[in-house]
């Protein structure tokens, strides 16, 4: 729908827009952008000094929040969308953004009273913990982790090894080993896109800022988990991938990520869990302490 595709040469351009911008969401992240610009068929442009970026959503044409490198480049909010309705319009869509967070929503209301409708979108809600609880484990709440990571401990020889590019290959196979099993069109569609969003990353890790860790059993690797700083207080988790045969294995990558990687921050961000149950009970299940509501904005014009 708009002009340029994302590439790894512009990180720092959306960086710069990215660090004034208020969202704090998974999906605002030039990394998350990258990996999945192919699946969502990703493109940005520059509308009156603000960052727009345009996709495709179970084929319906989509906006993220527009970015800015000013906070007074909002104003023009209004005028910026005169000129994308239009391009909605052309392919006989709605026009939609997606994403927006709950806290921005005011926000939005005030620049243009009544232009927007705002649905709310559960699926798409991020997940925040305490870093200290995905470490401790400790209450109630997250008695059975930690007697799954106590099994694993008890029962398993393993070895920590941090995550480097040069294991991307050993990655890439556990990832191809684990799409086997009972999945639907839509979750199969979405685990091969998931490779190769994880090549792309591993790839330019080193230029995205990419930390991970691996986990090895019986000289195999048999789990692997990245991501990087989303803000000054919090951890954004990318990826994770285990083996669920093993018993305690997704407790034990997910601390040792946090205790290698998350000691600095208050919180992790795991992402959503795009309305799918399984994900949405394993999420709920670590006990989040905040979820990050998110919306759908509609025109009312």
């Amino acid at each position: 729908m708009l002009t340029h595709s994302v590439s790894i040469t512009d990180k720092v351009l959306f960086d710069a827009y990215l660090k004034s911008s208020p969202y704090g969401s998974s999906d605002l992240n030039f990394t998350n952008l990258f990996m999945w610009r192919h699946l969502y068929k990703l493109k940005y442009e520059v509308i009156e000094d603000l960052l727009w970026i345009s996709g495709v959503y179970y084929d319906k044409p989509f906006l993220l929040p527009p970015l800015f490198k000013d906070s007074g480049a909002l104003t023009t909010l209004p005028a910026s969308l005169e000129v994308l309705k239009g391009h909605f319009d052309k392919v006989n869509h709605p026009f939609m953004i997606k994403f927006l967070p709950a806290e921005v929503v005011g926000l939005f209301e005030s620049i243009a009273p009544q232009l927007f409708r705002f649905q709310r979108d559960r699926d798409n809600d991020d997940y925040i913990y305490l870093s200290k609880d995905l470490m401790e484990l400790k209450g109630r709440k997250l008695h059975s982790k930690k007697n799954h990571l106590n099994f694993f401990r008890k029962h398993m020889e393993f070895d920590y090894v941090s995550l480097t590019k040069e294991l991307m290959g050993d990655c890439l196979a556990l990832t191809q080993r684990l799409k086997g099993g009972n999945y639907s069109d839509l979750e199969l569609d979405l685990l091969q896109n998931e490779e190769f969003a994880i090549k792309e990353a591993l790839q330019h890790m080193d230029q995205l800022q990419i930390v991970g860790s691996t986990i090895w059993v019986d000289g195999q690797l048999e789990a692997f988990t990245f991501g990087e700083r989303l803000t000054e207080d919090t951890m954004l988790v990318h990826i994770e991938k285990a083996n669920a045969e093993i018993r305690g294995l997704y407790q034990a990558i997910n601390q040792q990520f946090c205790i290698h990687h998350c000691e600095d921050v208050i919180y992790v961000n795991r992402e959503e869990d795009m309305g799918f149950d399984y994900l949405r009970k394993a999420k709920e299940s670590y006990n989040p302490i905040k979820m990050l509501e998110k919306y759908d904005v509609f025109l009312n014009i």
